[in-house]
């Protein structure tokens, strides 16, 4: 076997869900005494704290339970209960011969897009399971994670974001002069929504102010452009501030508490999700209103032609870039990048050379190139150990319905209701095959790449059967 290439030689690598829901629980190499309440209690506030971040960043209700379950395990504490619904997180066990209750019970604040945070506290939870971190060094290390500052905050973030913006912008089919535009637009609203999120506005009028101040200033650039007979298109600019502010949310997550049995979690985050959505639509809707009442009038919308080769290419490369964007937007590390850039890219291709030219839907389009983007993520952040969740999240930010929501909220503001509605339920049932795509291509990569489940007594049993014939002497 001298011929094959080292790298089918390597063992292959776990990611760190996967050994939590198919490894049997490990020998407990720093265990702890479980006869005193202040270290069981301490355990189950390290699992707690952990999954206060995984939640926070958007993991699902089941995975976020096995990587709880494998953290207490680790040190030694194999049955304890574990409860997640929505932002609460409950953790329950007995101790001694005389049963005596201890349970933890912790509130996740809220959501966010920090990835950063989320790679830290897999790497944490593989080096407990090898047992290589003790509970006051894990306590010490979520306290970092926690306080730690993002390295190049603005640049990562706004920065992130404008790039997006922008890539999302050629995506459409804009040119330079649509991809600037949108890259400050784009620079503009997630920096003033920073800044009400530091001021304690809820999310809902973050988003409000994003739609608004994302169609003001394209109705603003069509008027001066028209002035000096340059060709700008409103409709790319908002649809790209409008997919920059869908990629934070959790549809993706809400769908795959729903598909895996969490259906409370599920429906919460998922009217939170179309809550946020919805405040998007409002500030889109009262930004053509100011318009109109400003004197500038945005054109009517275009069917855009089928892509030819050329088109595509460029379409396949900007959706890789806005997927890259959006992940230094999350404050990831440079190899989750590029994992997100290809895994994108692979699901692009798809949708764009061979989907889209054949007459395939939108929706089943969407559905199929989300699964592929699920599922070639999930295969590289396993084979790289990154978590799945941060490919999948920003694989699929080139497909969401930027210009859909606003075609419907065009049209209906148009008293164009039916087209309005249509655009409306288009963007809902797009939006959903991205989520269910991306579940289904991430089922299949856990399976594809999962270890077998250890049973400890079929070993057993055949060493018995051995000996059996053995002994026996009428085998």
């Amino acid at each position: 076997m001298g011929w094959l290439p080292d790298w089918l030689h390597r063992p292959k690598r776990i990611a760190t869900i996967d050994a939590a829901k198919a490894a049997p629980p490990p020998s407990p190499l720093a265990p702890i005494n479980l006869q005193d309440p202040g270290q069981v209690a301490g355990v189950m506030h390290i699992a707690a704290r952990i999954g206060d971040i995984l939640l926070s960043s958007g993991t699902g209700n089941n995975d976020a339970k096995a990587q709880i379950r494998a953290v207490t395990s680790a040190y030694g504490l194999h049955y304890a209960h574990v409860d997640i619904t929505m932002n609460t997180i409950t953790i329950f066990t007995h101790m001694g011969s005389f049963k005596t209750p201890v349970s933890v019970f912790r509130v996740v604040n809220r959501l966010g897009t920090n990835f950063g945070q989320l790679a830290e506290v897999d790497r944490l939870i593989r080096s407990i399971q090898a047992g290589a971190t003790s509970p006051e060094l894990a306590e010490q290390i979520l306290d970092e994670i926690l306080l730690s500052r993002p390295a190049y905050r603005f640049w990562k973030f706004n920065g992130g974001w404008a790039v997006m913006a922008a890539a999302v912008a050629v995506l459409l089919g804009g040119g330079w002069l649509v991809a600037s535009i949108s890259f400050f637009v784009a620079a503009v609203i997630m920096t003033g929504s920073e800044w009400l999120d530091k001021q304690g506005l809820p999310p809902f009028f973050q988003n409000l102010y994003g739609g608004f101040v994302g169609t003001v200033p394209a109705g603003i650039a069509y008027w001066f452009a028209l002035e000096r007979g340059l060709q700008v298109a409103p409709s790319q600019i908002i649809a790209s501030g409008i997919v920059v502010m869908l990629a934070g949310l959790t549809l993706v997550q809400a769908l795959q508490d729903g598909i895996t049995g969490a259906p409370v979690t599920a429906s919460a985050r998922f009217f939170e999700t179309m809550l946020l959505t919805g405040g998007i639509v409002a500030g889109v809707a009262i930004g053509i209103q100011v318009s109109s009442a400003i004197g500038v009038e945005l054109p009517p919308l275009q069917t855009s032609a089928p892509p030819n080769f050329q088109s595509a290419t460029v379409k396949v490369l900007s959706g890789a870039i806005a997927s890259a964007a959006f992940a230094v937007a999350c404050f990831v590390e440079w190899k989750s990048m590029w994992i997100a850039g290809l895994a994108a890219a692979a699901g692009s291709s798809v949708y764009y050379f061979l989907l889209i030219p054949n007459g395939v839907g939108p929706v089943v389009s969407t559905g199929i190139s989300a699964t592929i983007i699920g599922l070639a993520g999930g295969l590289l952040a396993r084979r790289f150990l990154i978590p799945p969740l941060i490919v999948s999240v920003s694989g699929i930010t080139p497909l969401l319905p930027g210009l859909s929501i606003y075609r419907g909220m065009y049209a209906i503001l148009n008293e164009q209701m039916l087209i309005g509605f249509s655009n409306m339920a288009l963007a809902l049932a797009i939006a959903t095959a991205l989520g269910a795509g991306v579940v289904l291509g991430e089922w299949t990569a856990r399976k594809l790449r999962r270890p077998p489940r250890f049973n400890p007594y079929r070993g057993f049993r055949r060493r018995r059967r051995f000996f059996s014939k053995q002994v026996s002497p009428y085998m």
